[in-house]
Formats: structure tokens, sequence, C-alpha cells
């Protein structure tokens, strides 16, 4: 049994938060090969607040964080939920707290990046602009910590004087934080830049939470003994390591490197694993060759177009066949055990076809919705009531239309509730012999209908006429919204 104990952040060796590295194919790779903590990539929060949908993909068995366009923003998987760290870059305490509050569940710890460098952050106000707005830092941290049960982190930047950084940890410790990154260089120097170990030793004997000395790699640390060096010329807590474990993660290992072919084959493994996308996959594998890349290897991993050449190029062509064939076995398994499940709650009075709704398939603003609602109206039937649930296999939505007593809906399932609604009210026109509003279907009386009153509408403006629409009017041109809330089947 996993025990959920709160995070230690002293005496550890922890994963850097690193934009297209930290994905879960590295974090996973780095705790296999010693990291005790391991941070994601940043990420903005109005990407992770953008209706995003949770999905537990049973597949794959991971919790993914997917955006309205499909993007995975976000995956973790059970393996690393009590040591993973979610670092989010955001400018807003109260939006800070609704992504903080979104993730929680799934993960170890909550992280405020105050130390990007890239314009995309510090023109959002994020990022290492947040150092000169101490007010900012203090009213994010101070929220997140009152109103979340994880511990709280964050990673800066030095500042111009030695004395001005102290200050600002200082305020930062007061939050109630359990531990600060520091990344010891300045946010206008580069990896080029020497680390400024001096400030981050200065930083660490000045509070009383863990520092983690952060920015040793191109000066200190390579190879597994020279991070406790960085630690004790920084008299850290605890070190976190960014492009030494970029270019090659088993820098974890207390036993030495591994050859880099190995970790580069236990890295695709963890990335077919989990469907990474090839792209990712193919940028990390990169950064892991470096001066490489200009070998025939090299140049066929940059050609590579798909995780299936990727894992031809590193002679893993039948690795890749036979974990795509378990993927393909156990989702089929899965797709008949929800088939089983759909069939043991159908009702059988139900009438069900197999249809979607495609928006593009109707004019602008009219859709089957309407359609049926006018009908209802003309045929003095009550409006039709819709109920919606929701599958937690895949969170894909179905709907049932009731009209005149009988009862409809697609054998489909969709992508969200509205979708489903409308799919449903489809199958009820369908069957009713009724037109839905198709572009194909010709002359739409709909529109018509609205064109006149908006004529009407013109020719009482002109002749200054009370403006308001009538209720009854507007009705038939608005869709009736369910105030149900969604059950989980």
């Amino acid at each position: 049994m996993t025990v959920n104990t709160p995070l230690c952040f002293r005496g550890k060796k922890i994963l850097a938060p690193m934009v297209r590295v930290g994905t879960l194919p590295m974090r996973l790779l780095a705790l296999d090969y010693g990291a005790d903590i391991v941070y994601c990539e940043v990420r903005a929060d109005e990407a992770v607040l953008s209706d995003n949908i949770i999905i537990k993909k049973k597949v794959l068995e991971t919790v993914d964080f997917v955006a309205p366009n499909e993007r995975v923003v976000f995956r973790t998987c059970e393996r690393e939920r009590h040591r993973v760290v979610f670092q989010m870059g955001s400018a807003d305490a109260e939006r800070a707290l609704a992504v903080a509050k979104l993730v929680e569940g799934d993960v170890a710890g909550i992280d405020i990046n105050m130390g990007c460098p890239k314009e995309y952050s510090t023109k959002a106000s994020m990022g290492a602009a947040l150092l000169s707005d101490p007010d900012k830092i203090e009213s994010i941290l101070t929220t997140l910590v009152k109103g979340i049960c994880k511990p709280v982190t964050c990673k800066i930047r030095i500042l111009p004087s030695v004395e001005d950084t102290v200050n600002l940890v200082k305020r930062i410790e007061k939050t109630g934080i359990a531990a600060i990154a520091v990344h010891g260089r300045k946010k206008e120097e580069r990896p080029q830049h020497p680390v400024h170990c001096d400030v981050i030793k200065a930083i660490s004997e000045a509070v009383s939470i863990p520092v983690i000395a952060n920015g040793g790699s191109h000066d200190f640390i390579k190879e597994y003994t020279d991070i406790e060096t960085f630690r004790k010329a920084t008299a850290a807590s605890s070190v976190m390591i960014a492009r030494a474990a970029m270019w090659n993660p088993s820098i974890f290992r207390k036993e030495g490197l591994l050859p880099l072919k190995e970790v580069m084959q236990d890295y695709i493994k963890y990335a077919v694993r989990y469907d990474n996308h090839y792209t990712n996959t193919k940028y990390c594998l990169c950064q892991m060759l470096r001066e490489q890349l200009e070998t025939t290897q090299g140049k066929k991993l940059h050609a590579a177009q798909s995780t299936q050449e990727i894992c031809e190029v590193f002679e893993m062509a039948d690795f890749y066949e036979e974990t795509t064939a378990i993927f393909e076995a156990k989702k089929t398994s899965l797709e008949t055990e929800t088939q089983d499940e759909d069939d043991q709650m159908e009702d059988p009075d139900v009438i069900k076809m197999a249809v979607r709704f495609d928006k593009r398939e109707y004019p602008p603003q009219i859709t089957p919705k309407m359609y049926l609602l006018e009908w209802c109206r003309k045929e003095k039937h009550p409006q039709p009531v819709y109920e919606t649930v929701q599958r937690p296999l895949d969170r894909l939505f179905c709907s049932v239309v009731t009209v005149a007593e009988q009862k409809y809906r697609s054998s489909l399932w969709d992508k969200s509730k509205k979708l489903a609604e409308q799919a449903a009210a489809i199958v009820c026109l369908r069957t009713l012999g009724v037109p839905e509003g198709k572009l194909c279907e010709g002359e739409n009386h709909l529109i018509n209908k609205r064109k006149r009153e908006d004529r009407e509408r013109l020719n009482n403006r002109d002749h200054g006429e009370d403006l308001a629409e009538p209720s009854h009017k507007k009705a038939n041109f608005t869709e009736e919204t369910s105030d149900m809330d969604v059950p989980k089947m």
C-alpha cells in the first residue's frame, strides 16, 4: 500500500522543470535512475484552465488534462503521483488557485515559476517578471498555501544585488511555502555565464525553509558525485538538475552514468508506452545526442516523422510492434466491456441511430434542437427534455431526448454535452420525418422567419416604436438550455 506522505525537500536530487523536456517519459526515466522528485515542464495557468477536460485513460493508465483542441496539456500516472511537482506560470492569485485545485489530486506539489526569462512568459507578467513585483508574489503564494492541501514551492532567479535577493526570499518564506528553488543566475544571464554559488549560499543561510540549488550543470555537474559538490558550494538543502539531466538522465545514478545508447532506448520505451507525441520524443533524443546529431543515426533521427520511425532508427521496431499490439488488444477489450455496460443500461423503448451533429452542415445559428423545439410548439407537445450522462472510461457524453413520451438517442458518444444533445435531436427529427435544418434541405423557414422579424424590428425603429423584441418571438429562435446536472454513469 502506498502512503501519501507530504514531500520533503531536504537532501533531495530533483529533476528541474524544462520546457519540452519535462514530459512524462523523461520524468519517469529520472525516477528510475534515482531522482527523488521530478518537476513537470512549466504550464501557463490559462492553458490549463481553458475548458480543460480531465481524462483517465485506461489503456495508457494515465490521467490526462486535455485542451479543447485535443492537445494533452499535462499527462501523469500513478508511478509518479507522490513525487511529481506541477509547475505553472501565473500572474493572478485566483487563477493560480483554480489550476492548483484542478490538479492537486494527481500531483505531490505545486510550484510557481518566477524565473523564466523568455519573452512569452515575461510579456504575460509571469516568470521572471514577477521578481519585480513582490506584492504579487506574496499574493499568489499566500493564496495557494491557504487554498490547497499539497506543499507549495516557487523557483526564482537572483536579483542584481545579494541584499535585494535575500530580502525577497525572506518575504517569500513568510508566505508559508515548503521550499524555494534558486537558479543562481540573473534573469539576463544565460547558461554560459557562471552560476553565482555565493548568492545561493547567502540565501541558504538567511532562511529556515529548504533551499534547492539550481544552475550547476555548466560549471559543476558532470557526474553523480558532482551533485554533492554543488550542494556544498551553495550550502543548499537539495539540488535541482536541468541540462545535465536533459543530456543524460542517468546523472541521478549512484553507480555512475550509463552509455547514452542504453539511456536513449530506455527513454524510447517510456515514450512508446505512454504514447508521447513523436515530435516531443524526437526533441528530447536530439538533446541527448548533441554533438552526434551529424552522425548517420542523428540524421536518421532528424528525418523521422513518427514514433515508429524513431524506433526503427534505434533498432527497436520489434518493441514498437509488440507494444502497439498490446495496446490494441487492451483497447478492444475495454471497448467490449464498455459496450456490455451500455447494453445493460439500454432502454428497449429508446429509438437509436448512429448519428453525429456537424455544425458545418447547418446554417449559422440554426441547429436541430431549434427545429425540434419549433416542431413541438407547432404540434402543441411539451418542449423536448434532454437527459445527458457522461461515461467515466473516456469522459464522452450521451443524451436522450424525450418528445411526446417517446425517447430518442444517438448510439454514438460525443465529446461534449451540447454535441450529444444535438445528435439526440437529429435522431428524433429523422424518425419523425421532420426537416432538421441542414443546408442541403433547401429553403430554411427558420432563417426566413428570422429575416422577417429583423425587417419588422428595423421598420419599428424607423417609426420610433419600442425596439424590445417580444419574448414569444425570441423563444422561437433560442435553444432551450437544460439546467440538469450531468451525472456520471
